[in-house]
């Protein structure tokens, strides 16, 4: 926990006051194949090492596309590509481009994706980081609201129902 109250646990950031105990109940519940080490305990593992090959055999660090991870969440769902374009409220030329990796999704489109493989809010992060786009930080408005949504199990009509009564921008504007 840094001294502005959010804690950092592998990767997502919450701000641990009362009213997001939620979250944090929700992250000690998580499935055991979803954990992983926190990157602080990685940094210092790294630091600690004689030398980078020691490091890198010993954590199993990978290079991870968003492509494989978007057929792994998918196969674990049952999902298939049309589902996810249904779901997502994405284009169907879009979806195909970004799973054959002909192209990077921006940020929202790649929360629709989130959306649409019914991902927890720790599979969101992940597609988030493999995008190359931010992840949600609850500390913008917008953002947590959708983590609250992710968090509840909304679909992402739900989600931008939620938006717009929060005044805010939806996803599929």
């Amino acid at each position: 926990m840094d001294n502005c109250g959010v804690s950092t646990f592998a990767n997502i950031q919450l701000v641990t006051e009362p009213c997001q105990q939620s979250h944090l109940v929700a992250l000690a519940a998580m499935p055991e194949e979803e954990k992983e080490h926190l990157t602080e305990e990685l940094l210092d593992r790294l630091l600690a090492s004689s030398n980078v090959e020691t490091y890198l055999e010993e954590e199993h660090v990978t290079d991870r596309k968003l492509t494989d991870y978007l057929y792994e969440i998918m196969d674990e769902r049952g999902l298939k590509r049309a589902d996810v374009v249904r779901d997502s409220g994405l284009n169907p030329t879009v979806v195909y481009d970004i799973f054959s990796g002909k192209s990077r999704p921006g940020r929202d489109n790649a929360i629709m994706l989130s959306f649409g493989l019914n991902c927890s809010l720790r599979q969101t992060q992940r597609l988030l980081r493999l995008a190359g786009v931010s992840e949600l930080w609850c500390k913008q408005r917008r953002d947590a609201i959708l983590i609250w949504c992710v968090h509840q199990g909304f679909d992402r009509t739900a989600a931008d129902d939620e938006l717009r009564r929060m005044g805010e921008k939806p996803l599929l504007a």
